[in-house]
Order: C-alpha cells, then structure tokens, then sequence
C-alpha cells in the first residue's frame, strides 16, 4: 500500500539491534612479539559486558613452550618462571572461546590480537571467530581524535579517567579498553547512532560535514520501501528504493565519495519514506515518485521529455517512420531517445526489405540506392508491384504480432555470418539490433498481455500478492492480507501500446516478476495469453 509511515514507533526488530542489548566482549592479549607467524600467547584477558554492565570477566597466564623475550618481559612483567605452570594454550583457547560466544569482540588495535587467536585456533583445528568486531583506535579516530595528542591506550584511558591503568597485562588493558569503549559509546549516541549495525560502519564513515545528517534517519525502519531525500522547502532531491530502507539510507553518509552525493547531502534537510508491501511495490512506487517530483539528482530514471514510436506512413507503398508519440497505428514503443528507436527501425530493415525512399512511386527516373544495393524494395522508379509490396508488409505485422523469428532470425544468421568472415564490429552491430528488437516486441506482447487480462491478482513465492489492472499496480499485499478489491471488474479499453515510458516500464518490471517462475496467477478477469510463438533469444555457443 502506498500509505506513509511518518510518526509511527517502530520496533527495535526494525531499526537494527539496540546498542544496550549487545553483548560485548573486550579482550587484550599478551604475546612473545609481534607476528602471529611466529609468536605466541602468554596471557589472556577479557571483560564481557551489556548494556554498560560488566557480566563477566576471563584471565589466565599461557605457556607458550619456550622462552620470553628479555624485551617481553621488559614491557609485560611476565618472565618465564610466571607461566611454567600456566595452562598451555590446547586448555586455555576452548574455555575462552566458550567465554567469548557470539560476543561482538572488542579491542585496542583489534587486528593484532585476532590475528593471534585465529592463528591459535587453526593450528589447533578449531574453527576461527567468526564474531563482530569494533575496533576503539579506529572509533577514537573518528570521534576525539582533535581531543587528544595520539590514539595510544594509556592516552585515551587518562582521556576518559579510566580506574584501571593500562599496564600491558591482559585483564587490567582490557577492563581499561572497556571503560574507553563506554565512554566511546556515549559519543555515538550524540551522532545519531543508537544500533550495532551503525556503530560496525562507523569507523568507516567519511564526509564528516554530512555525518551528523544521520540522525535524519532515526525513523526509518528495516523494511522494503522508497526513500525520498527533501531540501530546504520540502522539494524532493531524490528518490530511491531499497529493501532495506534504514541500512541503504544510512550508506549514504558511511563514505560514498562520488561528487553527486557530496552535493546531494548537502542540500539534505529531511528523508521521507514509504513503507512497501515487498521489492515489486517498491520498485514501481519510486518509478511513479520520479515521475510525479522529476527530482534533479535521479538523472537515469527521469522520464524523457519526448517519447518516440515506430509506426508505418500512410501511403500506397507505407514505410517505417519514426516519429514522437504514439500516433495512430503505432507498432513499436515507446523509446526513451531516438536513437533506441533508429537502432529498432534499422533492425527492421536489416531483416525485410521495406521501402526507405520518401518521394513519390513513379517520381524518380531510376532506383533508388537502397534499391539498387538490393536493401529494399522501393517505388520510386514506378516499377515495383504493390502486391509484391504487401506481402513484406504482412510479414512485418506478422513478425510482430505472432511470429518474431520472422523479424530475429534473419538478423542471427547476419551476425553468424558477418562472425565467420570476421567482421566482428558488423556481427557486434547486428547482435545489438537483434536484441533492441527482441526487447521491443517482448515488451509490446507484456503490455498487450497485462492489459487483455483485466484485472489480475498474482502472488510470489512468500505469500507478497499484487494486483494488476490495465498494466499497472493497483495494489500490493502483504502475505495473509486480502485484497478488499472486487475481482469481477470489467476490463478497461486499453491501448496497444504504452502512451508513456513509464508506463511502459511498470508493465516490464509486473511481467519481469510475473514471468520469473515463482510467481502463480490467482485470479484474472480477462484473458491472459501469449501468441504461440516465442521472442527468441541470442545464446552464447
């Protein structure tokens, strides 16, 4: 349904995991040096917390089987004689990795310490950690690196008036680490972040003028949807679709660097949403957004200012023209450019001779070049018979309309032949106007299909369920929900092709999910059928 979600409070599910219900777990190592290559473990400590609250702590010495540096010790306090009679490691590691859970790991400079304990766990044939993890040097860099002279531990605890100084043995580091860890996250509750999805990409997050724009997007839920971004006086910037509304919106201020989107959150004041029953709904619902706001940054998906159609001249002997607007006896469109339109008409001529000269039959003292080149069969020279004519043309009805192998095949065998004589830049142009072609008429048949069949009620895979009139969405269901629409309309007179690219495209996108396999028709007040035939489609040998 396209009805607005503003001012509703969402559930936690919905905005991501709160911060205060995560498990976190801090832990320091100490080591015999600094490559997990060849060094080992002396000394595990961790604290595991909630909410704030320390639940847990770990701490245990480690033999490492062999000899502490001198430097080591210098630095740790830990000498040979203190872990003789340590546990060794094939101990220590599964009672702490059965401390640790599915904790979100925390540490200072965490790389350096799971380097050790991967390196731990796969010479022991344990499966590595595959936990979260948050990294304070990288989150102190991104919120007090101005505050403070370097981002060292024993710096950042005095920063945050740490009780336990960090002295570079495992369990004090790492109850020092968890108390700069809080005082981290209070930090990032004053930028808008309030979820552990946020806080993982945090770190990461560049354009620091943009990034308190965040809090732009508290409301959003984690639910399919379109976006749209609004500027000062409440014009729509941009819209965008999303499956997951709260994650793609929040990418936008985690370090996109294009120029676009530096100008685009600039100029941001406010997000709008729209809430989707499922992807279809979404897709099509920002399709209509874009065509109703026209918004200046959405530069690919703007409808076009001018539509073109093929169609044939009303003339004795009728050519192809190409021409703005459907118009009367149209038979292929609407192309986004002209140029998406020459490339279907020279399709067509590729594959039947129809008459490219403009003047008059019988106006010329000779043929015409396309005549003479054999290309084409033209009046111009007066010599041409109109029912010899009107059978190419019936073959471009039928080719159209019932039989497109008449229209593709003899652009197929173009390309293969023009392949083996190596004329490969002729063969690539030959296979782009076969599939400009295909697509026009596969196109033409979804429109022609969806508006024959009346009103149509289509449900996917998970119980989403559409209805479908005249080509266009009525409504989108959530699984369960009924639909409250009569199915026994009657079918509205429809034209044979789209009036507009919009159109056009909503109907691709309904046949797309309709025709891809996991998706049955319900119910449908009209006929819903194809011609026999089917669009052929180039293959790779």
């Amino acid at each position: 349904m396209l009805t607005a979600e503003a001012g509703i409070q969402r559930s936690f599910d919905e905005l991501g995991t709160p911060l205060f219900d995560v498990t976190f777990c801090v832990f320091d190592l100490e080591t015999t040096g600094a490559s997990a290559a060849d060094c080992l473990i002396t000394e595990i400590g961790a604290v595991k917390m909630r909410g704030g609250e320390v639940l847990a702590t770990f701490q245990s010495l480690v033999d490492p089987g062999k000899e502490i540096p001198a430097f080591i010790t210098v630095l740790t306090g830990i000498t040979t004689a203190m872990v003789v009679e340590a546990p060794p490691i094939e101990k220590v590691l599964p009672t702490f990795l059965e401390f640790l859970g599915d904790a979100v790991v925390v540490g200072h400079n965490i790389r350096f310490d799971l380097s050790f304990l991967n390196a731990a766990s796969r010479r022991l044939d344990y499966p590595t950690p595959a936990n979260r993890s948050v990294d304070t040097v990288a989150l102190a860099r991104r919120l007090v690196r101005a505050e403070v002279r370097d981002l060292t531990l024993k710096t950042l605890a005095n920063h945050f008036r740490s009780p336990t100084p960090p002295i570079h043995r495992a369990l004090d580091d790492a109850r020092a680490t968890a108390h700069v860890f809080h005082g981290l996250l209070e930090r990032v509750g004053n930028l808008g972040v309030t979820a552990l999805e946020d806080l993982l990409q945090l770190p990461t997050a560049r354009g620091a003028p943009h990034y308190r724009k965040l809090r732009l997007t508290d409301g959003l839920p984690s639910k399919p949807g379109v976006y749209l971004f609004r500027g000062r006086n409440r014009e729509v910037l941009y819209v965008g679709k999303a499956a997951n509304l709260r994650t793609r919106v929040r990418s936008y201020f985690y370090g996109d660097e294009r120029r676009s989107i530096n100008d685009l959150l600039t100029q941001l004041v406010e997000v709008d949403h729209r809430v989707c029953a499922n992807a279809l709904e979404a897709e099509l619902v920002e399709l209509r957004l874009i065509d109703a706001h026209l918004p200046r940054y959405n530069r690919r998906s703007k409808p076009p200012r001018t539509t073109y159609y093929i169609r044939l001249s009303r003339e004795p002997f009728p050519r192809l023209v190409l021409g703005r607007g459907p118009g009367d006896g149209a038979l292929l469109g609407p192309f986004r450019s002209k140029q998406q339109g020459e490339q279907v008409m020279s399709a067509l001529w590729d594959a039947l001779p129809l008459r490219r000269c403009k003047g008059k039959a019988g106006s010329r003292g000779g043929a015409c070049a396309a005549s003479q080149m054999g290309l084409a069969l033209c009046p111009c020279d007066g010599s041409l018979d109109s029912d010899r004519y009107r059978t190419v043309v019936a073959a471009l009805f039928d080719g159209i309309e019932r039989r497109p192998t008449t229209l593709l095949d003899p652009l197929a065998e173009r390309m293969q032949r023009l392949a083996v004589e190596q004329r490969y830049e002729e063969a690539a142009w030959a296979r782009d106007r076969h599939l400009a072609l295909a697509t026009a008429i596969e196109r033409r048949r979804a429109w022609q299909a969806l508006t024959a069949g009346g009103r149509i009620v289509l449900e996917g895979v998970d119980g989403d369920r559409i209805v479908v009139e005249s080509g266009r969405l009525v409504v989108a269901l959530a699984p369960g929900e009924p639909t409250g629409l009569p199915l026994d309309s009657p079918i509205s007179p429809s034209t044979p092709l789209p009036m507009t690219v919009g159109e056009a495209e909503e109907a691709r996108l309904i046949w797309k999910w309709m025709t891809s396999g996991s998706v049955v028709v319900v119910a449908c007040t009209g006929t819903l059928c194809l011609p026999v035939t089917p669009v052929p489609v180039l293959r790779a040998a």
